[in-house]
């Protein structure tokens, strides 16, 4: 008897053994992606004499929007596609909003209100380009948030050129990140999200592999 609740005790310390070195090893791993995560983060407009068949911004920043619209103005691109704007905003409202005069440029603006998060400004951005017959597109958004935002947008629109134009908070200290408790929340909620984004399309190109409907 004494020897089997040895045999059970050695195993359970065994057990925690392994499971303590796992935790350390995904703890090290997902340290190390965050700071390769981090390095993704564009620290300047890498291509900013492209001219796209049309602009994209992403609501929900400061600086989007004025971004875009100095893009259409400067005839980056010939259409500006506003996604994930409140319900009940109109172009007319958006442009007021913005300080632009609506007859100026209301003709080659259009908004979409269907989007809730990314995946969402992704997929209706997706429609609205497949309507449009576009191929190329200029993606506006804030620059901690390009990341995901070009996984979400290439995962359903595969066979479009996607231009990343990221504006720069001024509360984003991109320079020794992880000093700024700030600015280290916001990558590492960043980072997390591309983790599940990123699990979440591998499992549906996993799943449609497999032959399912």
């Amino acid at each position: 008897m004494a020897t089997l609740t040895f045999r059970r005790r050695r195993r359970a310390r065994r057990i925690l053994v392994y499971l303590a070195i796992a935790a350390l090893v995904a703890a090290v791993s997902w340290t190390a992606g965050l700071f390769r995560f981090a390095a993704t983060i564009p620290a300047h407009v890498a291509d900013p004499g492209i001219r796209t068949d049309a602009i994209v911004v992403l609501t929900g920043g400061s600086g989007r929007l004025a971004a875009g619209l100095e893009l259409l103005a400067a005839d980056k691109a010939g259409k500006l596609f506003v996604s994930g704007v409140y319900r009940g905003v109109d172009v007319d409202t958006l442009l007021d909003l913005s300080q632009r005069t609506p007859d100026e440029i209301k003709c080659c603006v259009e908004i979409g209100h269907s989007a809730g998060n990314t995946a969402g400004n992704a997929a209706e951005t997706a429609t609205w380009v497949r309507d449009q017959g576009y191929r190329s597109l200029r993606i506006v958004t804030s620059n901690y948030h390009m990341p995901r935002t070009l996984l979400e947008f290439r995962h359903v629109l595969p066979d479009v050129t996607l231009v990343p134009h990221p504006v720069f908070p001024e509360n984003v200290k991109q320079d020794r990140w992880w000093a700024w408790p700030g600015t280290a929340s916001l990558i590492i909620s960043e980072y997390n999200k591309v983790l599940l984004a990123w699990t979440g399309h591998l499992g549906d190109r996993l799943f449609a592999g497999n032959g399912a409907p």
